[in-house]
Formats: C-alpha cells, structure tokens, sequence
C-alpha cells in the first residue's frame, strides 16, 4: 500500500497528560512529523481537565492535520475510581478526532509492543528507545508522548491490514 503518505496521529489517553504523536507512513517509511503531551490541571474539576484536554488535542490536530486517528486501549486498572477517571479522558481521546472527521483506530497495549519493541510485556523505556530507533529524529521529552508515537507506528504497520478486512467485509455485508 504505497501512494502519497498518510498522516497518523497516535494517542496515549491519561487525564493528567494525553499524549500525542504525528507520523507520515509512505509504503513502509515512516517519517516523524511532531509529538507532544496536553496537560490537565489537576486542581481543577474533572469536567474543566476534560475540557482541557479536549481543546488542547483539537489544537494539535489542527495544527498537524492527521488523515487517521489511532489511541491505546487501557487496562482495567486496580483502582476502579481511577480507571473510570482514565475511560473519560480516553473518551476525550476517541471523540475529538472523530469530530474532526477522521476514522479512529484502536490498539491494545501489548499489540503495540509487540509491533514497536517485538515482546508484548516491553518496558516503557524499551518502547521509547525502539520508538527513537524507528523514527531517528523524533524528540519525545516524555514516555506519552513516546507511548503515543508507538500507537501511530502501530497503526502505520497495521492499516493496511485493517483496510483490506474493511474493504472484504463490504461486499459480504451487501450479500445478505
């Protein structure tokens, strides 16, 4: 699947800092384009940090101008208060882009190590050196923002996948 490149924007949701990564894929080239982390306030009321994430993701995105959307999926973590709190940002992170018209994908944590590091138990650090491996002249000042590229480097190698299984459910869904 080679053409003109593809704009990828990767998401690692968290309500204290989302972050956001920006790759071109041509073919199997990936290029960096930017990275970043949107920071909540954590003095202020949930619906204010999720407010402030979602003006500051749609800020990136309009800025960089992604094709496609791909975020991380989150574990259920062992503090259910915590885990609700983290599925509302990663609302943030799954909405904003889908009203920004792209197509959202979504990518378990250890698909996206296995696909960055080769070992689906890889350590963030792993992941941000593979992720600096990969894309030589990126400069991830934090492991979201590295988390984040490794989302967009992981959708780059699976779109093509997705595509195709797309495009072969189509006309088995006219069949019926």
């Amino acid at each position: 699947m080679s053409g003109s490149p593809i704009r990828i924007i990767g998401i690692d949701p968290g309500l204290r800092n989302l972050g956001w990564g920006v790759v071109e894929s041509e073919g199997s080239r990936l290029t960096f384009v930017a990275c970043g982390s949107v920071h909540s306030d954590a003095g202020r009321e949930l619906a204010e940090r999720l407010r402030q994430l979602h003006e500051g993701l749609s800020e990136v995105i309009r800025l960089h101008a992604p094709a496609e959307a791909a975020v991380e999926e989150t574990f259920v973590n062992r503090d259910p208060r915590g885990a609700l709190k983290l599925g509302q940002a990663r609302g943030v992170a799954l909405v904003v882009p889908s009203l920004a018209g792209l197509s959202v994908a979504e990518y378990a944590a250890n698909l996206i190590k296995k696909t960055v590091v080769g070992a689906g138990h890889a350590e963030k650090t792993q992941i941000a050196m593979m992720v600096k491996m990969l894309l030589p002249k990126s400069d991830a000042g934090s492991t979201d923002a590295a988390d984040a590229l490794a989302v967009a480097i992981t959708h780059a190698q699976h779109r093509g996948a997705r595509l195709l299984a797309a495009a072969h459910a189509i006309p088995a869904a006219r069949r019926r």
